[in-house]
């Protein structure tokens, strides 16, 4: 009988650590998100006419570091960039001109 008990115990304590770990981890922000917060960061004093991003979040390496991210552009009368931003967090992590 007190190895039931113990593997009820056992079989508790694993399913709360899962439970706690798999909360812990942080989400994902949405697409859409991430394109409205690197618009806000982008935007500068040149009005943006246009942009897009990728919905599947892709890995990047920048300076030795591995990033999730998500790819995108944004469009202006004077030049098109391409920028990269955290999924995670939605900070920009890379920009570059098309």
């Amino acid at each position: 009988m007190a190895w039931k008990k113990w593997l009820v115990g056992v079989a508790v304590g694993a399913a709360a650590v899962c439970a706690i770990r798999a909360a812990s981890r942080p989400a994902l922000l949405t697409p859409e998100k991430a394109l409205a917060m690197a618009k806000q960061s982008l935007s500068g004093t040149r009005p943006i006419r246009g942009s897009w991003i990728q919905s599947a979040p892709e890995r990047y390496e920048k300076n030795g570091l591995t990033y999730t991210v998500y790819r995108g552009g944004i469009c202006r009368d004077d030049r098109d960039d391409e920028f990269w931003v955290n999924a995670y967090t939605g900070a920009i992590v890379d920009t570059k001109p098309l």
